[in-house]
C-alpha cells in the first residue's frame, strides 16, 4: 500500500511541494530513501525507525520504500522524517489512512520520537496556506513561528511524534499555539548616541541616513568613533512593521536565526560581518543556494567595517543589491532570489596604517600604498554609496572636556518625524529607493537649484547615478526640514556629502 503525506521544500527563500510517499511491499525487510536525498535525508531511516519503537509504534517488517518526488529536485535538511514517519504509519493501518488526506508535515524526529525544530517553518506555513492544506504538522518549537503566516491552514504543534499522530487520528485535541507578540523586545535598548563625543559632521550624516535609508562611507584615522557610530544607527530607525517583521523573520526563519524564546524579529537587524568573508557568504549561495549576510541584514543595517580590507571581488558584488534591492543566485539547476534591501554602512581608514592626511605627520605608508589601498573599493561601488564623511581624530577637548550630546532618542525623534513627513506628502517608499524619475520629481529644483546642481556637476565630475543620489539626499533634508521643496540649503547639504572626502584625496 502506498501512503503519500506533502511537505513543503525550502529553495532559497521559495518554497515547493514535495510528495513524501511510502510504499510497504513484500520482501525482506529493508528501508530505503530515494528521490535525490542529501546525507541528512537519507539518515532519516534510522531516525524514523528509532522513533516508531520508543514511540510505541510497530515497524512493519516489510520491504519499506519512501520516495520524494519530484526526483529532480534536491531534498535536504532533517525536516522529511515527519512526514515520512507518518505516512509509514497510515500504510501500515496504525493510523486511518484518511487522517494524513490534505496534510502537510515538517520537522526531525528525535531517537525517543521527540520532535525537534527545524528552520524556514514561517515559510513552509505560508506554502500551506496558499496551497489550501487542511492542517500542518510542525514540532511544537515552531508553533509560534507557524501561526505568523496566518490563512486558514491548522497548525498543529506537537512535541512528539505520538501526538502527531493522535491529533491526526482525532484520539486528541489540537492545542493551538500561542501567536508571539510584537512588544517581546520593546524594553531592549541598544547603546546609545549620547555616548559618542564629537563627530558633529558624521552625527548629522548618520540621522540623514536613518531617514533616507541612505548608504554611507566614514573615512578617519583609527579611533575616531566610526564603528561606535554605526553601532548607534539601529537606534535612529524607526521599529519595523507588522509586514516587514513577518519578511525579516521569514529570512532569519530559513537561515536559522531564530531566537527559539523570540519567534518573531521585531529589531531592525545589525549584521557586521568580518573582512575575511567569502562572495557567497555576503550575498549568499553554496551547493543549495543560502541568504548571504546582506540578505540577514535586509530592512536593517548592514556594517563593513574597515571596507578596504575586504576583497575587491566581495564588494563589487554589491552592485546589484545597492542597485536593484535583490540578489540572484544560480548554482546548477537551481536558482534563487533573496531580498536585500539594507542599509549599507562602510567604514575604512585612510590607508593601511590609518594616519594618512593625519595632522601629526605619522603616516608611515610608502608612496603609493595608501591610493592602491582606497582602490579596493572600486568606483563603480563607491558611485552607489550616498554618502561621504570625514571622521577625524577627536581634539583634546573634545576628548577630555565636559561634553553633552544628543541622545539616540532626540535623534531618533527627528527621523520618525521626517518620515512621518515623507509620507503625509505621499512617498511610501525610502528616499534612497526612489528611481530616477521619481527622484526628479520628488526634488524638483527651481532655477537657481538647477544652476547649484550644474556646478556641483562640473566640479566634482558627478556621474547621472550621482545625480539622481545628490536629488534623493537633497529630498531627505528638505523632509528633515519639514520643507515641502528643496531649497538651495538643502541641495547644498546634499552636495556636500556628496563630495570625496579629504582623506579620499590625500
Amino acid at each position: 500500500m502506498v501512503s503519500t503525506v506533502v511537505s513543503p521544500a525550502l529553495v532559497g527563500l521559495d518554497t515547493a511541494t514535495v510528495q513524501v510517499e511510502v510504499d510497504l511491499r513484500a520482501g525482506l525487510p529493508a528501508f530505503a530513501v530515494v528521490g535525490l536525498p542529501d546525507a541528512a535525508v537519507s539518515e532519516a531511516r534510522e531516525r524514523v525507525r528509532s522513533g516508531l519503537l520508543n514511540q510505541a509504534f510497530a515497524v512493519p517488517a516489510r520491504r519499506i520504500v519512501a520516495n520524494l518526488a519530484p526526483a529532480d529536485l534536491r531534498k535536504s535538511g532533517p525536516q522529511y522524517d515527519l512526514p515520512i514517519a507518518l505516512a509509514m504509519l497510515a500504510a501500515s493501518g496504525q493510523i486511518p489512512p484518511s487522517a494524513i488526506r490534505g496534510v502537510g508535515a515538517a520537522g526531525e524526529l528525535a531517537l525517543d520520537g521527540s520532535l525537534r525544530p527545524v528552520p524556514g517553518v514561517l515559510a513552509m506555513a505560508e506554502h500551506a496556506a496558499r496551497r489550501g492544506w487542511r492542517r500542518l504538522v510542525v514540532p511544537a518549537a515552531n508553533g509560534s513561528e507557524a501561526v505568523l503566516a496566518g490563512g486558514d491552514v491548522e497548525i498543529v504543534a506537537a512535541p512528539s511524534l505520538r501526538a502527531a499522530a493522535d491529533v491526526l487520528a482525532g484520539v486528541r485535541e489540537a492545542e493551538p499555539p500561542q501567536a508571539p507578540r510584537a512588544d517581546d523586545a520593546a524594553d531592549e535598548t541598544g547603546p546609545d548616541l549620547a555616548e559618542v563625543r564629537g563627530q558633529a559632521a558624521a552625527r548629522r550624516a548618520l540621522e540623514i541616513a536613518a531617514a533616507g535609508f541612505h548608504s554611507l562611507l566614514m573615512i578617519g584615522p583609527p579611533g575616531g568613533g566610526k564603528t561606535m557610530l554605526a553601532r548607534r544607527l539601529p537606534g535612529l530607525l524607526p521599529p519595523l512593521e507588522v509586514v516587514e517583521a513577518i519578511a525579516v523573520t521569514r529570512i532569519h526563519s530559513v537561515a536559522g536565526l531564530l531566537d527559539p524564546g523570540r519567534p518573531l524579529v521585531v529589531r531592525r537587524p545589525f549584521r557586521a560581518p568580518h573582512h575575511s568573508i567569502s562572495v557567497s557568504g555576503l550575498v549568499g549561495g553554496g551547493r543549495t543556494p543560502r541568504p548571504g549576510e546582506v540578505t540577514l541584514a535586509h530592512l536593517g543595517v548592514l556594517f563593513l567595517d574597515e571596507v578596504c580590507a575586504f576583497a575587491p571581488s566581495v564588494l563589487d558584488a554589491l552592485r546589484q543589491p545597492l542597485e536593484q534591492g535583490v540578489v540572484d543566485v544560480v548554482r546548477g539547476n537551481t536558482a534563487a532570489r533573496f531580498p536585500a534591501r539594507p542599509l549599507l554602512i562602510c567604514a575604512g581608514n585612510p590607508c593601511p596604517c590609518g594616519f594618512a592626511g593625519d595632522p601629526g605627520g605619522r603616516c608611515v605608508c610608502p608612496p603609493g600604498r595608501a591610493e592602491a589601498y582606497r582602490a579596493r573599493l572600486s568606483g563603480p561601488v563607491a558611485d552607489r554609496l550616498d554618502l561621504r564623511v570625514d571622521v577625524p581624530r577627536l581634539l583634546r577637548d573634545e576628548l577630555l572636556g565636559a561634553a553633552d550630546p544628543e541622545a539616540s532618542a532626540v535623534v531618533g525623534a527627528r527621523v520618525r518625524a521626517a518620515i512621518a513627513f515623507r509620507r503625509a506628502r505621499g512617498q511610501v517608499i525610502p528616499n534612497a529607493h526612489l528611481g530616477p524619475v521619481a527622484a526628479r520629481e520628488a526634488a524638483a529644483l527651481d532655477r537657481r537649484g538647477l544652476v547649484l546642481l550644474g556646478r556641483a556637476v562640473d566640479r566634482l565630475g558627478l556621474s547621472a547615478r550621482g545625480v539622481d543620489r545628490v536629488l534623493r539626499v537633497a529630498r531627505t533634508v528638505a523632509d528633515l526640514a519639514g520643507s515641502e521643496c528643496v531649497g538651495q540649503e538643502h541641495l547644498l547639504e546634499a552636495v556636500g556629502l556628496r563630495a570625496p572626502s579629504t582623506r579620499e584625496a590625500a
